[in-house]
């Protein structure tokens, strides 16, 4: 969720570190910070809470240089936002960053109190920075000491560690929260993600579970778990680096969404005949894994739990194959039966989502079948550690609001339910036929993104409002959920979803010509149904709002909004009706005047519980 980075260099590091924290805006953060050790040896510290932009004015007042610096964006957890508890902390002569959460700091603070250490913050970060100075002090070397102190740390971290005694050293750690090591020529740089730093490298090493690195302007040596010096490969980034700009576009999230029709094509490139799906891009196992699987296990958060209820519906159709789909923070907090057979699939955007890792992790211990990653993130600790992977490929997606990051993951798993469909039984003309739609998915999504004009002005029905309940039925009820998540996420409107069928058990209490029922109405099998429960709005006043196929029969009249969608394959409905939600909450986000990249208190990446 927080953002690192750190920088060793033969030049001043002060823009590559504020430029790296930009960049790491769109993680979601309430306060920033830089501390750079300067030419007589002082550590430099400017902290502020609020925007990166503040750090810099405050930063521009008291201007520090220095070759050796760290920095860091916050996302409270221990302690509200300020200036004192912002990163960096300091002990002394040492400064640290850190990203996580540290369970024992109070067993530790204590400890620490009692060698007659101060404490100037509420965070449990400060904690760590005191006791690697103690061991700095005690005549340990900072890499000795930070690989001490991990010792005795419980709980999750990335850390950042500098040394006025050390001028010409970083010293980084991980454990449960990504971090990588940038690779220059006689300069090196950490960051908490690659897009932080390729403005100086497009050269990377991703550090293992338990590593401490320690980085010099020749060199970068790192130690696993056990203390062994270990060698970790340099991945080389390919691509521009030009994804954190926004172009013509006002926001990052308007971009991402008109970035979807491109960005399929990239999901589905190499993975699609003409006819049918190419299965070895699940991975070179997939062919002795797939004929093996009875049934399989879904584990996400957030918006990639919702793509897993779609794939849930595809996979029962079209493999015949049974499907659970659980919120990760959920599952790994209780005992589960474990079927023979069982595929264990996670889903994250960036494949270090603290709590579907930490399931990855325990189901390895539970007997699973084998696991698949649908991830963004290629070289992530979900990808590194599942047997089969299946890259989304969309490119960083910098808004909160995760839109292409969705549709995207709809993409993959489709195309992961019919590799798994073909060796159960799926005919090849049934392939040939949901292959033939995939193929027509990039035309018809710019049709979707041309209703833009339409969803903004029936956006201004919701300008007002407080509260909107989403209906869908049969496999548009994800969809639903994930067009209440986003008005929520960005427009700070109260929102529910409910399967349509639902609204008598409850949620028609809420009707009313103040409460906007907005519904997914593609014309399927479940039409005629969707239409009965729609009448029962109607009829308590409330106000419909009806994205709906030109053959459904809807039209708009008083208390009535119809949005029509172009007409598309079945199979891609899910995917297609997205993308005008999305369009609804930018466009209702951008009345109520919110910040629409940056949501209050949500992060990008969650990488802590």
């Amino acid at each position: 969720m927080c953002g690192i980075v750190g920088a060793l260099a033969q030049r001043n590091v002060s823009e590559i570190l504020l430029e790296g924290l930009r960049r790491l805006e769109y993680r979601g953060y309430d306060s920033a910070g830089v501390c750079l050790l300067d030419s007589d040896r002082q550590l430099r510290l400017c902290k502020s809470q609020g925007k990166v932009a503040d750090l810099e004015s405050r930063f521009a007042e008291v201007p520090a240089s220095g070759r050796l610096g760290i920095a860091h964006t916050r996302w409270a957890t221990h302690g509200a936002p300020s200036d004192v508890n912002s990163h960096p902390h300091v002990s002394e002569h040492v400064a640290l960053v850190h990203n996580g959460i540290i369970e024992n700091y109070q067993a530790l603070r204590v400890q620490l109190q009692a060698q007659g250490y101060q404490f100037a913050s509420d965070t449990d970060t400060e904690v760590v920075v005191h006791l690697i100075h103690s061991l700095v002090a005690g005549g340990r070397s900072l890499l000795d000491a930070v690989t001490e102190a991990t010792r005795q740390l419980e709980g999750a971290y990335a850390l950042g560690v500098i040394c006025a005694d050390e001028p010409e050293v970083l010293v980084c750690a991980r454990s449960g929260s990504p971090l990588v090591v940038g690779v220059g020529i006689e300069e090196n740089f950490i960051a908490s993600d690659p897009m932080a730093l390729r403005q100086v490298t497009d050269r990377f090493i991703f550090l293992e579970e338990g590593d401490v690195a320690e980085i010099t302007l020749d060199g970068i040596s790192v130690r696993d778990r056990q203390g062994e010096e270990v060698s970790r490969p340099v991945h080389k980034m390919n691509g521009g680096h030009d994804a954190a700009d926004k172009g013509r576009y006002r926001h990052y999230m308007q971009k991402e969404i008109f970035e979807q029709p491109q960005v399929v094509v990239a999901t589905m490139a190499g993975r699609l005949g003409e006819k049918s799906v190419l299965s070895e891009a699940l991975g070179a196992r997939a062919h002795e894994i797939l004929p093996e699987v009875k049934q399989v296990q879904i584990v996400a958060c957030g918006t990639s739990y919702h793509a897993g209820l779609v794939a849930r519906y595809w996979l029962e159709d079209w493999a015949g194959i049974p499907c659970s789909v659980e919120v990760a923070s959920e599952i790994r907090y209780r005992k589960t039966a474990v079927r023979p057979g069982t595929l264990f699939v996670t889903i994250s955007q960036s494949g270090e989502t603290a709590d579907t890792l930490a399931a990855l992790r325990q189901a390895k211990e539970l007997g699973y079948l084998a696991s698949l990653a649908i991830c963004n993130v290629p070289n992530s600790s979900l990808v590194r550690e599942s047997e089969l992977s299946l890259m989304t490929e969309a490119g960083p997606e910098i808004g909160v609001a995760s839109t292409k990051a969705f549709t995207t993951q709809l993409v993959a798993l489709q195309l992961f339910c019919i590799a798994l469909a073909k060796v159960n039984g799926l005919s090849a003309e049934r392939e040939a036929e949901l292959v033939t739609a995939l193929h027509q998915l990039p035309q018809l999504m710019e049709q979707f993104t041309g209703l833009n004009k339409l969803v903004q002005d029936t956006s201004e029905a919701f300008a007002e409002k407080h509260h909107a309940l989403f209906l869908g039925r049969g496999v548009e009820y994800p969809i639903a959920l994930e067009g209440a998540l986003k008005l929520k996420e960005i427009s700070y409107i109260h929102a529910e979803a409910y399967p349509a069928g639902e609204l008598k058990h409850g949620p028609l209490a809420l009707v009313d010509a103040d409460m906007p029922v907005v519904a997914v109405a593609p014309d399927d099998e479940l039409l005629e149904k969707l239409k009965s429960n729609l009448q029962e709005v109607r009829a308590r006043g409330g106000q419909l709002f009806v994205f709906a196929s030109p053959k459904a029969g809807f039209t708009s009249e008083p208390g009535v909004t119809v949005v029509e969608v172009p007409d598309a394959p079945e199979s891609l409905h899910p995917i297609l009706y997205t993308v005008p939600l999305q369009l609804l909450s930018y466009h209702v986000a951008l009345l109520k005047g919110t910040d629409v990249d940056q949501p209050r208190n949500l992060a990008k990446s969650v990488t802590v519980e």
